[in-house]
């Protein structure tokens, strides 16, 4: 168990299992001495992506406001176990919240009832059906969800999605045959094969790779190609009429990837829902300048729905 420390929070690197696989976690400590246990916020990135993009950032600021934090990364991808890697199964990735979230009710000073489930893009809607099926949740944040599939796949395009349906077929059909997987690029450039192709897609990548201090191939940017099959199936907002608790939804009014009427709608069918709209597309409230007022109403919602005991 590594440790690190700051002046405000401490961080170690521990593991939970989820179907006998083990999950990378990082978790994250306040300092401070308490009059009581503390709530937890739970996070997960997005489409194929891994913690160390930009999700630290938060995490520090939450455990600098008196959170513990939970940072994980999905079975087969980033930091964690499991083969193969790169499988993209919206299944496993729902297995893993849940396994995430019973991990941080267990933690030493944790109030198991004030767990937060914190996802953003493609894990912005697994926070909803998560909560919209029953998972005992102090509140929800979502930022830029993906909730509708049809949605997705229509913001991708026929000639993009066409790029990578033969890919999709063959990787779907060496599954069954116990082949490798057979992966395209979760981002690229207009016009190339993967799986988020618009304008903004490669550059905001680029600099959540430079905001974080990794650089390219650090990690790797692709998923199995068979998740273009099932996409626009999984649509979370199916389920935002059944979330009980209270969820803060943050939207961006250019994303081309989550489109914002679909979001819109989606979180107004959630009963006790706030919902925030910032001028940007879908990669920017990772870095500044909008990050700042993103992190801030995120701290507001967190504070008000399940305040820290007093230091």
């Amino acid at each position: 168990m590594a440790e690190a420390a700051t002046g405000t929070f401490t961080f170690s690197e521990e593991w939970f299992d989820a179907h006998g696989t083990r999950c990378a976690a990082r978790v994250y400590r306040p300092t401070s001495d308490c009059a009581g246990r503390r709530p937890v916020v739970v996070m997960a990135h997005g489409f194929g992506a891994v913690r160390a993009l930009r999700l630290y950032a938060y995490a520090e600021r939450f455990a600098a406001a008196g959170f513990v934090v939970v940072v994980f990364d999905y079975r087969g991808f980033g930091d964690s176990e499991g083969e193969p890697r790169q499988v993209l199964s919206v299944r496993m990735q729902h297995q893993d919240w849940r396994a995430a979230l019973n991990y941080a009710r267990t933690l030493d000073g944790v109030d198991s009832q004030k767990v937060v489930a914190w996802g953003t893009s493609f894990a912005g809607g697994h926070v909803i059906t998560i909560a919209g099926q029953g998972e005992p949740l102090a509140a929800i944040i979502a930022q830029v969800p993906h909730v509708s599939g049809p949605a997705a796949v229509r913001s991708t395009g026929l000639k993009a999605a066409l790029k990578v349906a033969v890919p999709a077929l063959r990787d779907q059909v060496g599954s069954w045959l116990g082949r490798d997987p057979v992966l395209v690029d979760s981002v690229n450039l207009p016009g190339r094969p993967g799986m988020m192709t618009t304008p903004d897609a490669h550059p905001g990548m680029l600099r959540l790779l430079h905001e974080s201090g990794l650089s390219e191939g650090a990690y790797p940017q692709t998923v199995a190609a068979r998740i273009a099959l099932s996409i626009g199936a999984y649509s979370p907002g199916r389920w935002a009429a059944r979330v009980r608790c209270p969820a803060l939804v943050q939207i961006v009014a250019h994303d081309a990837i989550t489109p914002r009427p679909v979001a819109e709608a989606a979180a107004a069918r959630i009963p006790h829902s706030t919902v925030k709209i910032y001028d940007g597309g879908h990669f920017d409230p990772y870095v500044g300048p909008l990050f700042e007022t993103v992190i801030a109403d995120q701290l507001d919602f967190l504070i008000r729905h399940t305040a820290p005991p007093p230091a």
